[in-house]
């Protein structure tokens, strides 16, 4: 008997692969030929990352139709090259494709319940109450903090060069820190003194995420393209110790606020707004789903303190490291771009204001090229949530499919952008930008769903490179990876060996 149900079993299993991995064939859709529970994810999180395979499909396929199928693993995903099919997705359609198919657990890993990863009216709800916090009247409030920061990070660089015998530093973590502290003073309210202290908690805990993930890459890449049977395994993917520390500093920064009376500009205040003040005088209950007319829970006020956590000091510090290494191999781009700073802050008395910020229009070309070249999300992940056909074709999209728009593939394409491997910031001269359509460039995303903090992402990153450009100049070194190795093991784009370049005083 035991005999009968393992081959009942293997048979079942069998019957599911191949019904499962004949899906796009059965459609009529050109896909790559998958391998037994692999897909066409061979290699990823060691050799190959995420943003490899979207590439790879796209190269194979973009000249013969508007999307090519893939197997994310288990799931059958698809790829859109057709730029005015993305638009339809991201913008004119958006009703049919709102939502994300991210991963979360609220249950069991209650910080996946963020802004991110909530679906339907939820996320619709969620983002109305949160966007107030990312205004330009908000914005224009919050940059004297990040000035601040920001000549916190020039002093440390100043004792690392002092420090240093060769004058050659790893670019990257000094950045991360930099935004660590502009994290903690604008989200949480806290001083991390990251940039003087690089293991003070805050940077610690950051440096943690993406360093010490909770499960294997290859598990890790299986919870993100099989969501749904992930949370049916009750699996998790935050380590516990990142839970505990953000749950944590949300509790203790409120119960100080509330017993003495603080209030704040910042998202913690803005989330308090949000509370459930009965919550108090109830049990604390896991809920699986954010219920706003009665008030966000502590994990779920935590949960959206996480994801901002995250996103704000991981992608701004990414396209800092990334900007400074393309202006360390083009000299010509970086003396230009500081004359523009030197230039405009004489304007403005020598006061880095909001205005001024605003009128370096050379400083958000070569920032919008970096993006171009290294997009910290190489993918935009979204679910068909009802049938949809395909507009002008007699293709169609079924309910449930899941979306890949290969950002970084498009980005790429040298039918797009002339010589897409190199850093050309005139692409984003505003005679140039209008000739491309306007889904060749989405580093952050596009239409109702794009990146709430667009706006405070790009100011953080220009203060950051401004207060070291005034100072620095970066060259190349001996250390210097080109190309620089990307690694395979982060869904985000990241230099895999660190990013290391020359410092010299200007």
């Amino acid at each position: 008997m035991f005999g009968l149900l393992i081959f009942c079993v293997a048979i079942s299993l069998l019957l599911y692969l191949v019904n499962n991995y004949t899906y796009w064939k059965a459609r009529g859709v050109l896909h790559e030929r998958p391998l037994p529970l692999l897909g066409n994810f061979k290699g990823v999180g060691r050799k190959y990352s995420i943003r490899d395979v979207s590439e790879r499909v796209y190269e194979k396929f973009k000249n013969f139709a508007p999307f090519a199928g893939m197997y994310a693993f288990l799931t059958p995903t698809l790829l859109i090259f057709d730029l005015e099919l993305v638009k339809c997705i991201l913008i004119k359609d958006f009703n049919n494709f709102h939502d994300r198919s991210i991963f979360n657990n609220v249950k069991d890993d209650p910080l996946t319940g963020h802004l991110v990863t909530l679906e339907g009216e939820q996320w619709k709800a969620m983002r109305t109450k949160l966007s107030p916090v990312f205004t330009g009247a908000r914005m224009k409030f919050m940059l004297p903090t990040i000035v601040k920061v920001g000549q916190q990070f020039t002093e440390a660089l100043a004792d690392a060069f002092e420090n240093s015998s060769d004058q050659i530093l790893e670019i990257k973590d000094f950045c991360a820190r930099f935004t660590t502290d502009v994290i903690g003073n604008c989200v949480f309210g806290v001083e991390c003194n990251s940039c003087k202290d690089p293991q003070s908690e805050f940077r610690v805990m950051g440096r943690s995420i993406f360093n010490e993930p909770r499960h294997h890459p290859i598990v890790q890449a299986f919870i993100t393209t099989n969501p749904k049977l992930a949370r049916r395994l009750r699996m998790k993917i935050i380590p516990d110790k990142i839970s505990a520390f953000i749950l944590n500093l949300i509790h203790q920064t409120i119960d100080y606020r509330i017993k003495n009376k603080v209030k704040r500009n910042d998202f913690v205040q803005l989330l308090m707004e949000l509370r459930n003040e009965t919550e108090l005088e109830q049990k604390n209950e896991k809920l699986e789903k954010i219920d706003l007319s009665l008030g966000l829970s502590i994990e779920q006020m935590a949960a959206q303190a996480f994801v901002f956590f995250i996103a704000g000091f991981e992608t701004s510090s990414t396209t800092m490291s990334f900007c400074l290494y393309e202006l360390a191999k083009h000299p010509d781009i970086q003396a230009k771009l500081r004359l523009e700073i030197e230039t405009v802050l004489k304007q403005y008395n020598n006061e880095l204001t909001y205005e001024a910020l605003n009128s370096m229009s050379y400083m958000e070309q070569v920032v919008a090229e970096t993006l171009r070249l290294y997009p910290v999300l190489p993918v935009l992940v979204r679910k068909c949530c009802q049938f949809y056909q395909v507009p002008n074709t007699t293709l169609s999209i079924e309910k449930g499919t899941i979306i890949w728009l290969p950002v970084s593939a498009i980005h790429r394409d040298a039918d797009l952008y002339e010589e897409p491997e190199n850093f050309k910031p005139e692409r984003f001269e505003p005679s140039q930008i209008e000739k491309r359509h306007p889904c060749a460039y989405l580093p952050f995303g596009d239409g109702p769903r794009n990146c709430i903090g667009m706006r405070f992402g790009k100011m953080q990153t220009k203060i950051g490179l401004i207060s070291f450009l005034r100072e620095y100049s970066v060259g190349l070194c001996d250390k210097t990876e080109i190309p620089v190795q990307l690694d395979p093991k982060n869904i985000l784009i990241s230099a895999k060996n660190g990013i290391f370049l020359k410092m010299s005083k200007v």
